[in-house]
């Protein structure tokens, strides 16, 4: 994937594409910012996308054992 320019609009398939990525990394055990960090996007773009992707975010803290 390629990581889009800093603070360019996301439209069409690019932003699905970065929507899908940054659902993946999520799911997978990163935290928002470690997954904003991945796609090159801001704390708070990449939260919007994860919410748009339907994805439940977790409660403030972390995982919890």
């Amino acid at each position: 994937m390629t990581i889009p320019t800093p603070g360019a609009l996301l439209k069409g398939p690019e932003r699905e594409k970065t929507t899908q990525k940054a659902k993946e990394l999520y799911l997978a055990g990163c935290t928002i910012q470690s997954t904003a960090d991945r796609i090159g996007r801001s704390y708070g773009n990449t939260r919007t996308l994860l919410l748009e992707a339907g994805v439940k975010l977790r409660p403030r803290g972390g995982m919890r054992n």
